[in-house]
């Protein structure tokens, strides 16, 4: 039976979703990140990627490249709502899911589609599902493996769907540099170009044995497998969560307490909710914070019941920092909660002597994710988390 892999790849994903907010930003440069000396850029348009803005580029250089892009900081809640949505979409089309981040995933197909060709006929109903419920688009690859699916919906972006046989490794695989191979990074790729292999067909011609002074054993078979378009690892569901965490960059370091407490009260409500979406419930809390001068420390509470209340997060955070972080009049440059010691919530212990307040604050949860489910994640809020003039 041949194997029917996608990797499916949301194009420009936090960008195109402002877009789709905000018409008016349509072919325009746009840029997802905070300007400034200590900005990121998170992603950006297509149209301010040809100016040679990239993902993780200094917000500085992005700016000096693209001086007339437009700029925003991002809104984390809504594209983990869209995307939530869409891996709906995935799991109907697919019997594995393999998510690999917020706007990417591997499906396997195989035994559910004839041949890639079926595949192919798959993912473009898939990209049509997507924009018509979610007015995005999607780059699809569709291979025989995980390797060559992810090449391949590289290949023509955006809104791509492409193709790749195995027969097509020689035409399509073996002209490109060395470092397209996955596992090759900077490093290996110097090693590989100072040895004179330079692209993927030049590995593919070597004898292994000839790589072998040049990266060594391991990565040597690794290289070779794939340069011939070999890949065997299976697509596999989501594994449960070892840790959820959020945390977030500010622009300006934190030095208000009450700020602070607020920037708390954010992560550890958004940290309970992913644990309830997932049916989860943790016992050890997490706070990391890290100062103006790249100063990070991180601190830890395991609570005598799992929870997956925001407000027993927040109690718990709160305490780490009040008792042992000590900011020595430095501002808060990051700051995140996470948790970790995890449990599927129906196997955590019932208390011997409920407690009429969790059981309270767990029917308000319930209910403020049922609103969220149906009107978006922004459509109830704590008002301490309210902007104010």
């Amino acid at each position: 039976m041949q194997r029917v892999v996608l990797h499916l790849d949301m194009d420009a994903f936090y960008a195109a979703v402002e877009v789709r907010e905000d018409p008016e930003l349509a072919g325009r440069p746009l840029i997802i990140g905070h300007r400034g000396r200590r900005g990121v850029v998170a992603t950006c348009s297509y149209e301010a990627r040809a100016f040679g803005v990239r993902s993780a580029m200094p917000s500085l250089t992005a700016e000096r490249l693209c001086p007339d892009a437009i700029w925003l900081p991002g809104r984390m809640e809504l594209y983990v709502e869209v995307s939530r949505r869409i891996r709906r979409l995935l799991d109907d089309a697919a019997p594995v899911v393999e998510p690999l981040s917020i706007d990417e995933a591997f499906l396997d197909l195989t035994g559910h589609a004839a041949g890639l060709a079926e595949g192919a006929a798959l993912a473009r109903a898939l990209k049509d599902r997507i924009r018509a419920q979610e007015r995005l688009t999607a780059s699809v690859g569709v291979a025989p493996n995980k390797f060559l699916a992810k090449l391949a919906s590289d290949m023509e972006k955006p809104d791509g769907l492409v193709v790749f046989p195995i027969e097509d490794v020689p035409t399509r695989l073996w002209p490109l540099p060395v470092r397209r191979l996955w596992g090759v990074g900077p490093k290996s790729a110097e090693k590989l170009e100072r040895g004179g292999i330079r692209t993927v067909g030049d590995i593919a011609r070597a004898p292994g044995s000839a790589l072998v002074p040049l990266v060594g054993p391991a990565l040597a078979a690794h290289v070779h497998r794939l340069a011939h378009g070999e890949d065997r690892r299976p697509v596999e569901r989501g594994l449960e969560a070892k840790s959820i965490s959020e945390e977030r960059t500010y622009v300006e370091d934190l030095t208000d307490r009450d700020e602070i407490d607020r920037a708390l009260l954010a992560r550890a409500r958004g940290v309970a909710r992913e644990l309830r979406r997932q049916g989860l419930a943790a016992r050890t809390i997490h706070i990391k914070v890290r100062t103006g001068d790249f100063t990070t420390a991180t601190r830890a509470l395991t609570l005598p019941d799992p929870t997956d209340l925001a407000d027993t997060i927040l109690d718990a955070a709160r305490a780490l920092f009040r008792e042992r972080i000590d900011l020595q009049g430095r501002g808060v440059r990051l700051l995140g909660v996470g948790v970790s010691g995890i449990l599927p919530a129906e196997s955590a212990p019932a208390p011997l002597f409920p407690d009429a307040v969790a059981e309270r604050s767990r029917r308000l949860a319930r209910a403020e994710d049922a609103v969220s489910d149906r009107l978006g994640t922004r459509a109830l809020t704590r008002a301490r988390l309210l902007r104010r003039d």
